[in-house]
């Protein structure tokens, strides 16, 4: 992206939440070897404002900065001086402040509600009811329930106005239903393709052409933890399959039980003989 620099430290808590763990672990670490560092320097700066400095040099006060920082203190080494107390007492703060963030920012990261929605990799385009429907699927990993969910369909795609400005325009899809009490098996989301949809006129090598996608959203309710999850999924027109099904994911065992594979969750296969 050019034209905005990333600007971290205006924006921090937010570079937090998003960037990766290790990136994560390893920027708390630079922190704080860094403030180590500087206040083992202070400590070096006037000799003897330790007590029982061991090792002796840089090293002894780099160590006892560690301690300090940490807000450890093994009882060996301890300020001699006022100005070693004085340096020891606002590294203490600082210590005490690091601690209080990085607690803060591991329990926002930990708290964070994350929806484990699964979507197919692929849609569909086929008949149901006689008519053309386009049909997504998605399912609920967690496998517990979804209050009051609901989905929103897009489609983005380039078109050109009268005066010949090409525009990249959002339409909204209806689907058959939008909203579901308690989501937490799957569900197939539809929109049929009928006289008053933007896909009416539209084919396979159409949409390719226009560079057609798709925006999926689903959000709602967790039921275990109350907190509102929302999920999105963009799909191409190449992932748009014609005149094809989803496989079925139900299963009736020999016990009668029914049975969910979700190994063939992204499968699809041929329309039955007769249905076009």
């Amino acid at each position: 992206m050019r034209g905005i620099d990333r600007a971290v430290f205006q924006d921090l808590y937010h570079y937090l939440m998003t960037v990766s763990w290790p990136q994560l672990f390893a920027g708390i670490a630079g922190f704080f070897l860094v403030f180590d560092f500087l206040f083992g320097c202070l400590y070096y700066l006037v000799p003897n404002c330790i007590a029982n400095l061991n090792p002796p040099g840089f090293a002894g006060t780099f160590f006892f900065s560690v301690e300090t920082l940490a807000t450890v203190g093994y009882g060996d080494m301890h300020p001699q001086s006022l100005y070693g107390h004085t340096i020891a007492m606002i590294e203490m703060f600082v210590g005490l402040m690091m601690l209080a963030i990085v607690t803060g920012i591991m329990f926002a990261r930990f708290s964070r509600p994350r929806a484990r929605f699964l979507f197919a990799r692929v849609a569909v385009i086929r008949p149901i009811d006689g008519r053309r429907t386009l049909v997504f699927r998605a399912a609920n990993a967690r496998q517990n329930v979804v209050q009051e969910a609901s989905a929103k369909l897009r489609m983005l795609r380039d078109e050109v106005t009268v005066e010949g400005l090409q525009l990249r325009r959002i339409r909204d899809l209806p689907l058959v239903r939008e909203q579901q009490p308690a989501f937490f098996i799957g569900w197939l989301l539809m929109h049929v393709i009928d006289d008053s949809s933007p896909l009416r006129d539209e084919t396979e090598a159409s949409l390719r052409q226009t560079g057609t996608a798709f925006i999926l959203s689903v959000s709602g309710t967790d039921e275990t933890t109350g907190h509102t999850l929302m999920a999105r999924q963009q799909y191409s027109s190449d992932a748009v399959v014609w005149n094809k099904s989803f496989q079925d994911i139900l299963e009736v065992g020999e016990d009668g039980v029914i049975h969910i594979d979700y190994t063939k969750f992204h499968d699809v296969e041929d329309l039955p003989s007769g249905v076009a």
